[in-house]
């Protein structure tokens, strides 16, 4: 029997297979065997009864042999030589016990029928159908011995004498069509019972494959993924929510939402309503605060039970800011056309009345008291024209002369210019940062931002305080803050805006220029609670 029957045996473990095969195999054996002793014992008495003698030797070699292949299974890593040892033994022992029973009178011949079935577990049909023909070969040559008297007598069991060659015939017919209708009705059976496993495997890896799938999605997805049960606690938590919440699986599982969320709001997990679309504000440490956009599923099992809320939330802090940054944009576009045209209106008749006022005075009848009152409207009309061109400048920004510049020696050159100047005697400048730093931007704009926002920080800090200015030139990022009394945050997303000052006598025009030239470099400025105390702007920059 060639072949890999190893390959062919339809169960996940072939050593089970056969180990059942080897324990029904020893039952078999006593209990038949085991019966025809009792029989015999009952007629005759142990010593005069040499075929419960031999029949009893017989099953003790059986309980041997399997007891002996037991022990030798597991320790097997191949199984063909095994199997086809196993059925060898069997046929020759049915033989034998055959042969001891009286051979065509023999009531053991069905045991070949049991073999062929056993073969059918292991082998294709095509083989089973070669040890249906080992069965017959064996069957068909002890009956043709003992017909042509070649079969010696076995001992205490007297074979018959005479033997019809029809009735040897007609068993032989018999047998051998029982042993092959059999072979080819097992065979059919363990192939269709063969293709049934493999098609319950191939359906198991299946579900074994979208098992998988579906824990590399809920992995990767980039939205975080929390499932709550219908006593509020957390019984599921993917990668995602783990990167936004900063907590693992293993340190929130079981534990109620509350515990993770105490912001969440609009959420009631005992309820198990679900929720379209909500936000919320979590504090991830106690400097990061984010906002989360979350949504709320009933989550159900197939018998319609309610199992829980399915919550889908998404860090939507970075959102947040680009979405404010935008509104601003549109409030200031919107603003510098309303300027630009504005602007244009005001400054011919502003220049009108200064022309006009300086012409009054330059008549010598003018008395003093209206002459103080003329040079205070001409001084005012030029601060007026002043304000007007940084409001045009805001409006119409002239078109970037970019060039490279050296950041490190412009902010040294302003830093001393600041510390000349008197005003800020009592004012540290901290130099975080060491030149030379380049980088390609418009020489002119960048002085008006840096200056702007340091007499800011001094202005801030009065009469005595602490600036800190960094470069952090593998960002594109210069940094100053101060520690001042900072901004409040309900004013930070005004700060920007044309017009919007804290201080007393602030036009509220720097600022929204410091925003206007950033913004034309590309860039981006931000503004937050900076570790000095007071605020911490932060302009990002593209890096030469």
């Amino acid at each position: 029997m060639s072949g890999h029957p190893e390959k062919k045996i339809p169960h996940s473990n072939p050593k089970i297979l056969l180990t059942w095969y080897l324990v029904i195999r020893l039952v078999v054996v006593c209990l038949f065997l085991g019966g025809t002793i009792v029989y015999h014992l009952q007629q005759e008495q142990w010593d005069g009864s040499p075929i419960a003698r031999y029949l009893g030797y017989l099953t003790l070699v059986t309980i041997l042999q399997s007891s002996a292949s037991l022990y030798v299974l597991p320790r097997l890593q191949r199984y063909r030589h095994f199997i086809n040892a196993q059925l060898c033994w069997d046929l020759l022992f049915i033989i034998l016990v055959i042969y001891m029973t009286g051979g065509v009178v023999s009531l053991y011949s069905f045991f070949f029928v049991l073999v062929i079935i056993a073969s059918s577990v292991f082998f294709p049909r095509s083989q089973v159908l070669v040890v249906a023909s080992a069965s017959s070969i064996l069957y068909g040559s002890l009956l043709d011995l003992q017909y042509y008297g070649y079969l010696p007598e076995f001992r205490g069991q007297p074979l018959p004498v005479s033997l019809d060659h029809y009735d040897v015939f007609y068993a032989v017919f018999l047998h051998v069509g029982a042993f092959f209708l059999t072979a080819l009705l097992s065979g059919a059976l363990a192939e269709r019972l063969k293709r049934s496993e493999e098609a319950r495997a191939r359906r198991e890896i299946d579900y074994g494959e979208l098992e998988r799938l579906n824990q590399a999605i809920l992995s990767n997805i980039n939205s975080g993924l929390m499932v709550v049960n219908a006593a509020g606690r957390i019984r599921s938590f993917n990668n995602a929510a783990s990167k936004i919440t900063g907590y693992r699986l293993q340190e929130v599982y079981n534990r109620p939402v509350e515990a993770i969320f105490p912001e969440f709001d609009g959420v009631d997990p005992k309820s198990l309503d679900g929720v379209n679309r909500g936000e919320m504000f979590y504090r991830k440490n106690e400097e990061e605060i984010l906002t989360l956009g979350y949504s709320a599923t009933r989550v159900v099992d197939r018998h319609s039970e309610r199992l829980g809320l399915l919550i889908t939330f998404q860090d939507l802090t970075e959102i947040k800011t680009l979405e404010g940054e935008l509104k601003r944009a549109d409030r200031l576009a919107a603003v510098g056309r309303l300027a630009s045209g504005l602007a244009h209106e005001i400054r011919n008749p502003l220049a009108s009345i200064s022309g006009s006022v300086q012409l009054l005075l330059e008549d010598e009848k003018v008395r003093d008291d209206d002459r103080h009152l003329m040079e205070i409207v001409i001084k005012e009309a030029d601060r007026l024209s002043a304000l007007l061109s940084d409001f045009l400048n805001f409006a119409r920004p002239a078109p970037l002369q970019l060039e490279s510049v050296d950041l490190a020696a412009l902010l040294d050159e302003m830093i001393a210019l600041l510390s000349a100047s008197g005003q800020f005697n009592n004012v540290t400048v901290d130099k975080a940062y060491h030149g030379p730093v380049t980088m390609t931007a418009d020489p002119q704009k960048m002085y008006q931002v840096l200056w702007n926002l340091l007499i800011n920080a001094g202005e801030a800090v009065q009469p005595a305080g602490e600036i800190r200015v960094e470069i952090a030139e593998e960002k594109g990022e210069i940094i100053i803050e101060d520690s001042g009394p900072g901004i409040a945050e309900e004013d930070r997303d005004k700060l920007f805006e044309p017009f919007f000052t804290t201080k007393g006598k602030g036009t509220g025009l720097g600022l929204a220029n410091v925003y206007a030239n950033i913004e034309a470099h590309g860039g981006h400025i931000f503004v937050e609670q900076g570790k000095l105390g007071g605020a911490r702007f932060t302009i990002s920059l593209l890096s030469d």
